[in-house]
């Protein structure tokens, strides 16, 4: 059993008010991009988790896709599992490889051993792993609210766009993420902003997390603009950080330029 747990960018991202609950109620798009994860799974005689690739903290009972099963076990006989997770989205970047992996594991072991769940109930079970684990289910584009786990429709497509990833050697924590952030609503929410041609996004579309944070790690800030400098359309952090990406209308040269950085490149 093999499954590929694809990642993705935020296309934009505006933190519009503070929630009593101490959470940040957010507006978002959600896009699936190529990078991917590998998942490998066979039945075996006792649960065991084999990370390769791009390395993970904490230990293996704790990582979300070992969750996935535990979990899944409260309600469905799944025998014991080996499992092998290649790595090779990088961890910290923003881009959601680990809610991710455990999306996809679900949906390998629903497939797999014929549990019958539906999008919603499969989305339904995720989302208390974390807030955009349930997006990978649909795995589409989509427009998300709330603390991200409110989805719908968006009308947006980069078919035909060359996308690059880049994501420097730091690391970005929420909390000081959000330490640098003022909410606010928009005048005119994303959803809006999103439906405009990619060459109008450079100033209509932004990252309320980039100012605080590029204050902080000005490398992530020179990522951004080496990206535009090499003549993308348009560039930004994705979530919170700390990969850049960038859309180009053609294949970039990229050369020596990122040496030293995680770099993905492809045409989506």
């Amino acid at each position: 059993m093999e499954i590929r747990a694809n990642c993705k960018i935020n296309l934009g991202l505006n933190i519009v008010e503070r929630r009593k609950d101490g959470y940040h109620n957010i507006e978002t798009v959600f896009y699936p991009v190529p990078l991917a994860d590998t998942l490998q799974v066979t039945p075996s005689e006792h649960d065991a988790l084999q990370l390769e690739g791009v390395p993970v903290d904490g230990p293996t009972e704790d990582n979300l896709v070992m969750r996935v099963v535990r979990k899944l076990r409260q309600f469905y006989p799944i025998p014991p599992l080996h499992v092998v997770l290649r790595k090779n989205v990088p961890v910290g970047a923003g881009l959601g490889g680990g809610s991710s992996d455990a999306a996809h594991m679900l949906k390998l072991l629903n497939t797999e051993f014929r549990l019958g769940l539906s999008e919603q109930q499969m989305q339904d079970f995720l989302s208390p792993l974390g807030a955009d684990c349930a997006f990978f289910v649909p795995n589409k584009p989509l427009f998300a609210e709330g603390i991200g786990n409110e989805f719908s429709p968006v009308a947006v497509r980069l078919d035909g766009w060359h996308l690059v990833l880049v994501k420097p050697e730091v690391a970005v924590s929420t909390r000081e993420a959000y330490a640098g952030v003022t909410p606010q609503r928009p005048s005119v929410s994303l959803r809006q902003r999103i439906t405009l041609p990619v060459e109008e996004w450079r100033q209509q579309v932004s990252n309320d997390f980039e100012a605080g944070i590029f204050a902080l790690h000005p490398i992530i800030r020179d990522v951004r603009d080496a990206l535009y400098s090499l003549g993308a359309t348009y560039a930004a952090m994705s979530g919170s950080g700390s990969c850049v990406y960038a859309l180009f209308r053609e294949a970039p040269q990229l050369g020596n330029t990122f040496s030293g950085h995680f770099v993905f490149s492809s045409t989506l």
